[in-house]
Parts: C-alpha cells; sequence; structure tokens
C-alpha cells in the first residue's frame, strides 16, 4: 500500500478507492458464506448496485491513513475500511427511500430503490449494515479479538441511535420542526459527522496506539465531519444536480435549516478554512507522517461534488 506523501492526492484517494472497490467486490459477491443458506440473486443486484461503481471511499481512506500514521496500514485496515464503506452505502440506500429523502438519482445513477423497488432496497441496507459486522469479526481481519470488539463498539455508537441513524431522525423531525443553531450542529455531528470521526479514530484502535491518539484523531474526523456537512451544504446552494450526480436544493425546498443557509455563503466559507486551522493544528504531533491527512482536510472543504 503506496502512503508516499508525494503522490498527488487526487490520486493516492483514487488509488485506495480502487482497493476498496476490489474488496467490496469480493465481499459482495453471491457466494454463501460459512453458517449462510444461500444469496438471493435480486438481492446482491440491489446491494452490489448500492455499494459499487461509485463513490470517492472517502471514510476508508481516512481508516486507512490514520492507521499508516502508526504503521498499521496494512489488510486489517483495507477491511475496517470496507466495513465502514457497507455502513455508510447502507445509509444513502435507506436515505434515498420514499419515506426519507425521497431521491432518484445518486452518483449519477438511479437509486436502489428506483432500479429495483423499495423493498429490496430496504433490505440491502439491511444486509450491508449487519455485513459490516461481520467483516471486523471475520478471521480474515487479522487484529486481536479485543481490538475487534473495540472496533465493532466503536462503530456500533457512530452508526447507532446516537450516531448517524439519531441524526437522520433529527433530519426528519427538521421538515415539521425548525431546529435552532445548536440542533443543527447536534443533527448534523451526528448524521454526517459520527461516521467520519469513526474512520479517523480507528486507525488509533488497529494500531493500539494510546487514549491521547485515539482522541485526537476521533477530534480530527470531528472537524472535518462537520467541514464536509458545511462543504455539502454550500454545494446544496449553488452547484448542480449533474455536476452533483443527484438533486441539489432540497434543503431549501423542504424548509430544513442548514448553517449555510442560516448564515450565508461567505461566513460558510470562512468557518471552513477555520476547520482546516483545526484539522491541521490537531495533526502537529505527528508532523509529516500526516501530511496525507492534512490534504484530506483541505480535499473536503475543495470539492466541487
Amino acid at each position: 500500500m503506496n502512503t508516499n506523501s508525494a503522490v498527488p492526492f487526487e490520486i493516492l484517494l483514487a488509488e485506495r478507492a480502487a482497493e476498496i472497490e476490489f474488496l467490496l467486490e469480493r465481499l459482495l459477491d453471491g457466494r454463501a458464506r460459512a453458517g449462510e443458506i444461500m444469496r438471493p440473486a435480486r438481492l446482491m443486484q440491489a446491494i452490489r448496485h448500492g455499494a459499487l461503481d461509485g463513490g470517492k471511499r472517502l471514510r476508508p481512506f481516512l481508516v486507512m491513513e490514520s492507521a499508516a500514521l502508526f504503521s498499521a496500514a496494512g489488510e486489517a485496515a483495507l477491511r475496517v475500511g470496507a466495513a465502514l464503506e457497507c455502513i455508510h452505502c447502507y445509509s444513502l440506500i435507506h436515505d434515498d427511500l420514499p419515506a426519507m429523502d425521497d431521491d432518484e438519482l445518486r452518483r449519477g445513477r438511479p437509486t436502489v430503490h428506483k432500479a429495483f423497488d423499495e423493498a429490496t432496497a430496504i433490505l440491502a441496507g439491511d444486509s450491508l449494515l449487519t455485513e459490516a459486522f461481520g467483516i471486523i469479526a471475520d478471521a480474515e481481519t487479522e487484529l486481536p479479538p479485543e481490538r475487534k470488539v473495540q472496533l465493532i463498539s466503536a462503530l456500533s455508537a457512530a452508526a447507532g441511535p446516537g450516531g448517524m441513524a439519531g441524526g437522520q431522525a433529527l433530519d426528519l423531525e427538521a421538515e415539521h420542526r425548525a431546529p435552532d443553531e445548536e440542533g443543527v450542529v447536534t443533527l448534523q455531528a451526528m448524521k454526517t459527522g459520527a461516521l467520519i470521526r469513526f474512520a479517523a479514530e480507528s486507525g488509533a484502535i488497529i494500531a493500539s496506539a494510546s487514549d491521547a491518539d485515539r482522541e485526537r484523531l476521533a477530534s480530527f474526523g470531528s472537524a472535518i465531519g462537520l467541514a464536509f456537512q458545511l462543504a455539502d451544504d454550500l454545494l446544496d446552494l449553488t452547484a448542480d444536480a449533474e455536476t452533483m450526480g443527484k438533486a441539489t436544493g432540497k434543503d431549501a425546498a423542504h424548509g430544513k435549516a442548514t448553517l449555510a443557509s442560516l448564515h450565508g455563503i461567505e461566513w460558510t466559507r470562512m468557518q471552513l478554512a477555520g476547520l482546516v486551522e483545526q484539522a491541521n493544528e490537531l495533526l502537529e504531533p505527528y508532523g509529516e507522517a500526516a501530511d496525507t491527512l492534512r490534504a484530506a482536510a483541505r480535499f473536503v472543504v475543495e470539492r466541487r461534488s
């Protein structure tokens, strides 16, 4: 796995994405695993439609690069990254459903419920969520049992009612009762930030780094998680659907408040610059070893889709 900081960031991100894509292709094939009876073909097609051939794979990238800080960027980190991407893809499949955000496009393609049907999309999401924890627990993820338990516990907290799923529930409530600014920050920290925080923190868990390192990486993940959401809100206000590969302007259409809509474009850009600075400060103890993570923070705020 190449961790050469001289490689342009976009190329390195694409290399990691290709590694994740290759692993997901293998993990999400139609062959039944030990303890399974069979994998229905249509369900697997829907799962693969929702999980393969698209996305920047930023979250698994952060898993691998945070592990690389502690010389632990091996196969185990790759597999934890794939598990996290399964959870992310499940969340997108469910988020696109008519009962949720009701989207027809994702990454420029029909969403899973449009390409198949709503029931199959629900089951595809359920399957990816469950598969994620199996990937970490599997013997092929070569980590000590206690570290696997730590990862599963942290990922469960990030994905569940106190994290991403809870944030989605708050987001649905926001369509009927607009939250105040503090409520918006909490919603976004849960819905978007929790998985990104886990992505950064997980590298320290994989490497069995110190508690201080784990908290520092988690704080870095929180900073770029907020930056990711702010950048997303900014793009929702300024980008077009063709560039984004999905509908834009939906928050305003649904009356949802975002920090970008509350404070405006220039304020949002200033906040993004401040979050990059905060991320850099958190990485300072790691010196040049953290240059790729610094580049990731810049990428999050400068992206155009």
